[in-house]
């Protein structure tokens, strides 16, 4: 039941009811998966206009951005199953071959259930560089001839000898992120490769992040992976997308929806819709009325009305960040779980949108580049990654003779960086990608800004300490956290897909024990790069 508490209406269903704040992959998938296997009816509360969360896509002057660059790849058959009854696989007509889990998947070209064809998914080439003294260098780095003559013999006898000596003398215990990386690296390479930019996207010293946080996100990979990865290439060509036995950072080709990730929501969000689910836009959660063990209903605010609306529930799932999920408990339980969450932190995230005439940097043959990545390594900029929206799909341009293009600044909400004005914040990326040669400032015809605070949880901060929020929150047996920001764990959209899917069965199955939604992305199964 959902209560208008302005006008006094209800709204009755025969049925169990589940609440669902966020419309963003974790509860999206939550509501299909509830109306597939069960009879309980969701009901997703978005507080914007549109939906998809962070993996939704924008549009702009019919230029698309896609926020972050979300490859679709998953080591869960389940997942890429998933996908693929949602947006089927568009080919040049020749078998597709999908390697995961120790299993082999032949797909089959499909023709696009509408009549125009645009709900398909793409197969793309990964090229993810990294853009370090002006060169480009292999991402993950390889000990390719190239990379030997960019770095130079000297750096490159430097970089194998500290390698080698991190594996006779690695650092004990690893506890910081700083630790991991030269246990897999070597110093040197940390040094040139990983500690600026780590630094640059989280803002903070390395030396002040767990190791958790590598071992989340890039567990497996290391220097002699990446030698290994180069003998592989070189001694055979692939035509599948190889994914259980390679490590995330090495695969080479990916699944995408023809006009962006948020194409694949729009898409879920439309059948949830037409199974009976109910999506409501533009509501804001205010309160939550919590009992003892369980959780009793949600207030939320309509910003488009300002009405105040109660949701009442059988279940409640929760994407939105854990903070601001506690801060609005009217009754608090467990203080000190409420002062933990409040000194979590995040990681904000501004997006420059440029369109082009040309980009200076070019393959050697002066044919455009083919990077979907560049990580910008650059000491003297504050730009972390620049992604090529036309190498993820043609589509995502709407003139196919302009280069459409994402800068990337990682920033915290509030600080100079995310206070700077459009236009500032405009002039500043045009001005850094001039000074790194990758750009003239004359070839840009067009820009937007957007920024989305809350995109990455730290693993700083009272993060050490989270086992007791963890511990309070699962105490509410009808109270589900999943996705990234609700878990305050940094998934990918697959890992988000999965803590739903498995709430879900809990609830199917009447499991009570929630460690299992905890425990995913915890196993050596999938991590993603750095």
């Amino acid at each position: 039941m959902y209560t208008s508490t302005k006008a006094c209406t209800y709204l009755y269903y025969s049925m169990r009811t589940a609440i669902i704040i966020g419309a963003g992959p974790a509860g999206l998938t939550a509501a299909y998966e509830l109306l597939e296997h069960s009879d309980i009816i969701p009901i997703i509360l978005e507080s914007e206009d549109s939906v998809g969360g962070l993996s939704k896509t924008i549009n702009y002057n019919g230029n698309r951005i896609d926020i972050g660059g979300h490859r679709f790849f998953s080591k869960s058959e389940v997942v890429m199953k998933w996908w693929q009854n949602k947006l089927p696989v568009e080919s040049n007509g020749d078998d597709i071959l999908l390697t995961y889990h120790n299993q082999h998947v032949e797909l089959k070209a499909k023709p696009s259930t509408d009549k125009t064809g645009d709900n398909a998914m793409l197969i793309r080439h990964r090229l993810s560089r990294i853009f370090f003294a002006g060169k480009f260098f292999n991402y993950p780095l390889n000990l390719s001839l190239e990379t030997l003559n960019a770095l130079g013999l000297k750096r490159t006898v430097s970089i194998i000898f500290s390698y080698l000596k991190s594996k006779i003398s690695p650092q004990t215990p690893e506890a910081t992120l700083e630790d991991f990386y030269i246990n897999r690296f070597g110093k040197v390479l940390y040094n040139i490769f990983f500690k600026d930019y780590t630094e640059k996207v989280w803002g903070v010293p390395v030396t002040s992040i767990s190791a958790s946080w590598g071992a989340q996100r890039i567990k497996g990979l290391s220097l002699s992976k990446t030698i290994l990865h180069a003998f592989l290439r070189s001694s055979k060509k692939r035509k599948d997308i190889h994914q259980k036995e390679t490590e995330t950072s090495l695969i080479e080709k990916f699944l995408y929806p023809k006009f962006g990730p948020g194409q694949m929501w729009q898409v879920v969000a439309e059948q949830i819709t037409r199974k009976g689910g109910i999506i409501l836009k533009q509501h804001q959660v205010k309160s939550i009325n919590n009992g003892s063990t369980a959780i009793v209903s949600i207030t939320a605010i309509n910003t488009e009305t300002n009405e105040e609306i109660r949701f009442d529930g059988d279940f409640f799932f929760s994407t939105m960040p854990i903070k601001d999920l506690l801060n609005g408990f009217l009754s608090p339980l467990n203080l000190r779980a409420h002062e933990i969450a409040n000194k979590l932190t995040y990681r904000d995230f501004i997006t420059v949108g440029l369109l082009l005439k040309e980009l200076k940097i070019k393959n050697k043959d002066g044919s455009a580049i083919k990077d979907n990545w560049i990580y910008i390594q650059e000491k003297n900029v504050k730009l972390g990654r620049l992604q090529i929206f036309n190498n993820w799909s043609p589509y995502m341009v709407s003139d196919p003779t302009k280069i459409w293009i994402g800068l990337e600044y990682f920033c915290d909400e509030g600080d100079a960086l995310w206070n700077l004005s459009e236009q500032e914040m405009i002039e500043l990326a045009k001005t850094e990608l001039q000074l790194i040669k990758i750009i003239d400032k004359e070839a840009v015809e067009d820009a937007v800004v957007i920024k989305v605070p809350k995109t990455y949880p730290s693993y700083v901060g009272s993060y050490d300490e989270f086992h007791i929020v963890k511990t309070y929150v699962n105490t509410f047996e009808n109270l589900f956290l999943i996705g990234r920001n609700g878990m305050h764990k940094y998934n990918n959209q697959d890992h988000s897909m999965l803590t739903a899917m498995q709430a879900v069965q809990n609830i199917k199955n009447g499991i009570t024990d929630k460690s299992n939604i905890w425990s995913i992305n915890m196993e050596d199964e999938y991590h993603e790069e750095k």
